[in-house]
């Protein structure tokens, strides 16, 4: 009875294999491609809860412009932190070669009446005509009190 000898140090590779890393990275990169554009580059505001809102489908395209006020009175131009004295020259320069076109304001409910209002100037002041006050439909049941 015989000892089967195998001699594998002759037939071993020195080659690193690189299909799988590579199959990884392309399912990442899909994964990474899928989910860039669903992230939301906004910012976030808890909106005025309404009955009958209106309905402004043109806020959520993405050459829409719109100013955003938070609760601590902070004004943002897209995702840009602006000063209220800067912003009616900087919704010009947005709008230098697109005469006409809706100004949307995303306001939190809570902000103070004075930055929303100041901010609405800054932008009538730049010269725009329409503005659009964004909000949300309050879910469940009718408002408390009677009409």
């Amino acid at each position: 009875m015989g000892i089967a000898v195998r001699n594998e140090a002759r037939r071993v590779s020195s080659n690193i294999n690189v299909t799988p890393m590579v199959d990884v990275m392309l399912v990442l990169l899909i994964i990474f491609m899928v989910i860039t554009p669903m992230l939301q580059n906004k910012v976030s505001v808890d909106m005025a809860k309404v009955d009958n809102p209106t309905n402004m489908p043109d806020a959520d395209k993405e050459d829409a412009i719109v100013v955003a006020i938070t609760r601590d009175g902070g004004v943002f131009l897209g995702q840009n932190k602006v000063a209220t004295s800067e912003l009616g020259a900087q919704v010009r320069e947005k709008l230098a070669d697109k005469p006409g076109k809706t100004i949307f304001v995303r306001a939190d409910a809570r902000a103070q009446f004075r930055a929303v209002e100041d901010a609405i100037d800054a932008v009538r002041t730049a010269g725009v005509e329409d503005v659009g006050l964004l909000t949300q439909k309050r879910e469940g049941g009718s408002a408390a009190g009677g009409e």
